[in-house]
């Protein structure tokens, strides 16, 4: 056995371990399949009415894409979140003991959290559709854009388990997670246009990665209108391949950097 399939089987074991805690651990399902509901419905009919998108695009169909954004990366948070508190009861000592790959746990954690991001996405959407959201492109189009968002939270939750294994409890990394993540979800496009930021903001809610996942969704999606005015940032107008670009980045960055902590952390 390859040391690439011996640490994806191994991975797939530990991904089992982290659904199955959830089927014993029900209450952590509900903050996923409650937040996503609560963000749309929040942004939908509370600031809905006070912002205007250009180009006459309906704002629950601009938001939306944003609340998919917000979510995949917040979800990717819990990965940190999880790590940490396997090491710190003590869980990545008993994985430590048994023959198994060294990146298999890290593997199986961020592929488990993407069938959280799943559900939230899921639920999302069918709360999306209640509200008013509407996909205007074909089946192939829409795929692509969930896929796009789920591939985009599986890199950051690379991040997030580097986070994870650097802090020394949970409650570290709450406090990490939310210095890293708000501002990149809120100084974006995601929940208002860039177009209405001052300038030194501007510029960079259309370089964050952010941003450019959710522009990839909303033109995926039919969420935008192709006869309004564009941004003339060259990463708002490929939006996709300038998302592509910063998850083979974090992918190439991360994964090694955090396999290489989770080594150094077991052999403390």
């Amino acid at each position: 056995m390859t040391t690439l399939t011996w640490a994806l089987a191994d991975g797939f074991v530990v991904a089992k371990r982290n659904l199955i805690k959830v089927k014993r651990v029900p209450e952590m399902i509900v903050w996923v399949l409650l937040s996503p509901i609560m963000f749309v419905l929040l942004f939908a009919y509370v600031f809905g009415g006070s912002i205007d998108v250009p180009g006459g695009v309906n704002y629950r169909e601009f938001l939306i894409a944003g609340i998919f954004a917000q979510t995949v990366v917040f979800g990717a948070s819990y990965t940190g979140a999880a790590l940490a508190e396997d090491m710190q009861k003590g869980i990545i000592d008993r994985f430590r003991s048994l023959p198994m790959s060294r990146a298999a746990v890290l593997l199986g954690r961020t592929a488990s959290d993407v069938l959280y991001n799943v559900l939230s996405i899921t639920i999302m959407s069918l709360t999306g559709l209640l509200v008013g959201w509407t996909i205007r492109t074909s089946v192939w189009e829409a795929i692509a854009g969930f896929a796009l968002l789920l591939l985009f939270s599986y890199a950051f939750s690379w991040v997030m388990a580097t986070v994870g294994l650097l802090v020394p409890n949970v409650e570290v990394i709450n406090n990490a997670s939310f210095m890293v993540i708000m501002p990149l979800t809120f100084i974006s496009n995601a929940f208002v246009p860039a177009e209405n930021l001052p300038t030194p903001l501007r510029i960079f809610a259309e370089w964050n990665p952010v941003s450019a996942v959710t522009q990839a969704a909303r033109e995926l999606f039919g969420n935008t209108n192709p006869l309004a005015a564009a941004s003339e940032a060259w990463s708002m107008q490929n939006a996709a391949l300038y998302t592509l670009i910063w998850v083979v980045v974090i992918l190439a960055i991360f994964v090694p950097l955090s396999v290489r902590l989770y080594k150094r952390s077991v052999t403390k």
